[in-house]
């Protein structure tokens, strides 16, 4: 299996919605609609050809400077049989970060949806239980977003030298 077949049955089923083919390191990347993302995961997972039947890993990342479409949701799949891997994202507005969530399809989509809820924000609608995995309830933010500055300039506790700085 190829890249190239992957990609030509991809675009045969869904024509020119899905977006920015890249094969970074080998590994086939695109793009999709977020109201397409259960489509092409169901499509992946039952293509009698591709058989991406495999989720290794949920994901997000916030692009603050991607207006409208900060968060991306990103997917990475697995043919075990092939043992081809591809990643496809999905991008959402920050504003309101919903997902269709990938648990009726993979079980494994889970426990990755709601790590990537606890981190970044992003809503999966129609998760069976989409709530904070790692971090406290009472945590207003989602610390992976690129919402505050790394470290507090201001502090007098710090020591340079102890960082490379002094």
């Amino acid at each position: 299996m190829t890249n190239e077949l992957i990609k030509q049955r991809l675009t045969e089923k869904f024509v020119d919605q899905l977006i920015d083919w890249e094969e970074p390191y080998g590994m086939l990347t695109f793009t999709a609609p977020k109201n397409l993302n259960l489509k092409v995961l169901q499509f992946l997972f039952d293509d009698p050809i591709l058989k991406f039947q495999f989720l290794t890993d949920i994901t997000a990342v916030h692009y603050p400077d991607n207006k409208g479409n900060e968060l991306a949701v990103v997917y990475h799949l697995h043919n075990l049989v092939d043992n081809i891997r591809i990643r496809f994202k999905v991008f959402t507005d920050i504003n309101k970060p919903d997902v269709f969530s990938a648990t009726a399809l993979y079980q494994s989509a889970n426990w990755m949806e709601r790590e990537t809820f606890d981190f970044y924000g992003v809503n999966f609608v129609g998760h069976p239980n989409l709530k904070r995995i790692l971090n406290v309830d009472e945590m207003e933010y989602f610390p992976m977003r690129k919402e505050f500055p790394l470290e507090d300039q201001s502090r007098l506790d710090k020591d340079d030298e102890m960082f490379g700085r002094g």
